[in-house]
């Protein structure tokens, strides 16, 4: 296709896409099933070789996993993509049976949980870049940042948008899936929209992560790792593989806790965990990398969906409208639930009559975010430092609900699996408060939910 093509004035069967990252490429699946042409606008250049880092997503040097239904979501669209990412070198693991994992109650037993795959968000997005281009109504143009909305004749709806460079891009529907980024707000604010309320909590938790080489072991009885802090002790850190026969170990700590990111101190943080279990995987192994900070993990909601006025023919999507303290693994699931949701709200609309249910298609899709809120801010809420309004009545008691399903998911079966139905989002948190469930986790009171605990879980051996 040529640009003449994207500039024909009437547009409605075009759909543009701001952003290449994961939540524009669903978005992109999804929209050319009702529009003739998508275009996805990324203002970085992307390789086409393989996967490599881009600046527009300084978060991929770190650990990502992607919860159940997320890769549930992203098959649906996608079929055959777990297979083409595993084929990549993604691992597909049973979580927490795969792994040593530490709760802030106690190791988990090898309890049933459900399936997470862990992978580098380079190979991820590129796997599912490469997936989503089968498709002929889609193309990417790489280097072309968005830098403005155009309004309709009537003022009330967006008809494309501004270019860095040549004319403006006609479009019957445009989302912005920008990330953290996005200038919606300044955009909205130039055509005459009010800007949204923000609700923000951040518990300055930091990132330090590198990549290292650890030789295999044939009688190594786990294939990743999780130390979690807690708030008397705000350290933690996590190990997983990657692709290219690599280990990526991402360090994690709150407010004064934030991990290093000179090479000598990286081990010495990673000593100062609840267990020894990580520091003992990595000592001897041969780093690839210095260490790489990150410190953006506040988490921010824009209520777009509250304005009164919304225009026809755009849609926020993604982390450009509610983003969330990435420790609970949850930004690239809440993508595919928000594709989810995009295609439920147009599955039965023309291209035409997509425009006009933007302001519910907003709703929706932002919706998809709640859950996923709801688990972030409520446990962030329990670190002292953390910034934002302070806990209702609802929260703290939940918070302390919560504390006794983690003790009770530890061990027994029947919570763990509910427990993890609610992480990985398929299941609603309502799981956890049917009466059986809080029968047995109230069962369970005489347990501490912060007990002093043991350097290794009993079912797998020390790599001493």
């Amino acid at each position: 296709m040529d640009d003449d093509m994207d500039n024909h004035p009437a547009g409605h069967d075009h759909a543009v896409v701001l952003g290449a990252g994961l939540a524009g490429l669903l978005a992109a699946r999804v929209l050319a099933k009702r529009f003739a042409r998508v275009t996805v606008l990324e203002r970085d250049e992307l390789a086409d070789a393989g996967p490599a880092f881009r600046p527009g997503v300084p978060q991929s040097r770190h650990v990502h996993v992607l919860w159940s239904r997320g890769l549930e979501l992203m098959e649906e669209l996608l079929p055959g993509v777990t297979r083409e990412l595993q084929s990549g070198g993604a691992s597909l693991l049973e979580s927490p049976r795969d792994l040593l994992w530490l709760s802030p109650a106690d190791w988990f037993g090898p309890v049933p949980g459900t399936r997470v795959l862990v992978g580098s968000r380079e190979l991820i997005d590129w796997t599912v870049r490469r997936e989503v281009l089968r498709d002929e109504r889609i193309r990417i143009r790489p280097g072309c940042p968005a830098t403005g909305l155009v309004a309709g004749p009537d003022g009330r709806s967006v008809t494309g948008v501004e270019l860095r460079e040549g004319e403006p891009l006609a479009a019957g529907f445009v989302v912005d899936a920008t990330g953290r980024t996005s200038k919606a707000r300044a955009w909205l604010a130039a055509l005459g929209y009010p800007a949204p309320k923000t609700t923000r909590y951040d518990s300055h938790l930091g990132y330090s992560s590198r990549y290292f080489e650890i030789p295999s072991d044939p009688a190594r009885r786990w294939q990743a790792m999780y130390v979690q802090g807690r708030p008397d002790s705000p350290r933690g850190g996590v190990l997983v593989p990657l692709d290219g026969g690599r280990w990526l170990a991402t360090l994690i700590g709150n407010g004064e806790d934030a991990p290093p990111t000179k090479d000598e101190e990286f081990l010495g943080f990673a000593r100062s965990l609840r267990s020894p279990a990580l520091y003992d995987a990595i000592r001897d192994a041969k780093p690839l990398s210095s260490p790489i900070g990150f410190r953006s993990t506040a988490n921010e909601w824009r209520h777009y969906e509250r304005l009164e006025r919304w225009p026809a023919g755009f849609v926020v999507l993604g982390d450009a409208a509610c983003r969330f303290n990435p420790v609970y693994g949850h930004g690239m699931t809440v993508a595919a639930l928000a594709a989810d949701a995009l295609a439920a709200e147009i599955r039965t609309l023309s291209a035409r009559d997509v425009a006009g249910a933007a302001r519910r298609i907003q709703r929706r899709t932002v919706a998809a975010a709640a859950v996923a809120w709801q688990i972030a801010t409520s446990e962030d809420l329990r670190y002292p430092g953390t910034e934002g309004p302070p806990p209702d009545r609802a929260t703290r008691i939940l918070q302390g609900y919560m504390s006794r399903v983690m003790v009770g998911a530890n061990s027994d079966p029947e919570i763990s699996g509910r427990f993890f139905g609610v992480l990985s989002l398929t299941a609603s948190p309502n799981t956890l408060l049917s009466p059986g469930t809080m029968i047995r986790v109230l069962s369970k009171w005489r347990l501490p939910t912060a007990p002093v605990t043991a350097d290794y879980p009993s079912h797998h051996r020390s790599q001493l």
